[in-house]
């Protein structure tokens, strides 16, 4: 998984790759317990680039794109939001397999 390290970063990667963003942050116990998890959902989904976004680095990149709970997802393709997985209850790597097989292809 990429850590985004500035907002440039996150434009050129979000407008020109198929994205899947993890907002996160170090303090955060649900986040955690999928952060293991995590290299297997990325190898069974190569045809998107994962990224992770930390909320307390990038809080403004947040609030643009409403995202008040963590561990929360958002996937983009070719600069648009195709779909969000956001909420402040803790996800399973079901939960997220499921988000990713509903996005557009």
């Amino acid at each position: 998984m990429k850590t985004v390290t500035s907002i440039e970063e996150w434009n050129e990667l979000t407008n020109n790759e198929n994205v899947i963003a993890l907002f996160t942050a170090g303090w955060c116990p649900d986040c955690r317990v999928i952060e293991p998890e995590m290299p297997e959902v990325e190898k069974k989904y190569p045809e998107y680039t994962f990224l992770e976004v930390d909320r307390d680095q990038f809080i403004d990149l947040c609030a643009k794109n409403d995202v008040f709970g963590i561990p929360s997802f958002l996937a983009f393709k070719d600069g648009k939001e195709t779909g969000r997985f956001v909420s402040k209850d803790r996800k399973t790597k079901e939960e997220i397999m499921t988000f990713i097989d509903g996005l557009p292809s």
